[in-house]
């Protein structure tokens, strides 16, 4: 069952992510797990600063939905966790920017990939919701481990490398955490 369930999850995430290539500039598509996608992360810092936006937006989002659908207390946990923690790492990347002499923009729209994802979650409840969620977390954790490590590396900003930096062995922490939330 657990190697369905895995191959299920997989397929859902390719299919996302080769749905995602034509909806939002190309950036999506740099975000696959492994190293490939941390070189393939945005070099620049006004790409990183968008992506990361994006990134974090869809965590609290999808977060606070959990709080309302989620059907058991770990799921609801992880949710409080992500919607704090998510809240801070968007506070760490606007100050580093600041420091590192940008005036950050605006936060851009979702786009349409993360949109999609939230709209099957509104579309879930109960154990549905919970196993829906924690697959989405899974693989936007794989994406923002590999946006802020691969900025971390690369990135063509001291004060934003420094803070993505940072925020990577907290994204880390979070992937560890919600694989062993996966069914078994």
């Amino acid at each position: 069952m657990k190697m369905i369930w895995m191959a299920a999850a997989a397929a859902c995430a390719f299919g996302l992510t080769a749905c995602a290539s034509g909806m939002d500039g190309g950036a999506s598509s740099a975000m696959n797990s492994g190293s490939a996608a941390a070189a393939a992360a945005p070099t620049t810092a006004t790409a990183f600063l968008a992506e990361a936006a994006r990134s974090d937006m869809y965590e609290i989002q999808s977060s606070q939905l959990a709080q309302t659908r989620g059907s058991s207390q770990a799921v609801k946990d992880f949710a409080a966790q992500m919607i704090r923690d998510h809240t801070n790492s968007t506070q760490m990347v606007m100050e580093a920017a600041r420091a590192g002499g940008m005036t950050p923009p605006p936060p851009p729209p979702l786009d349409a990939r993360r949109r999609g994802m939230l709209d099957q979650l509104r579309g879930a409840s109960g154990p549905a919701f919970d196993r829906m969620y924690v697959s989405q977390q899974l693989m936007a954790h794989q994406e923002a481990l590999a946006l802020h490590s691969g900025y971390a590396q690369n990135g063509d900003n001291a004060a934003l490398r420094g803070a993505a930096g940072k925020i990577a062995p907290i994204v880390q922490q979070h992937l560890s955490h919600v694989q062993g939330m996966q069914p078994g």
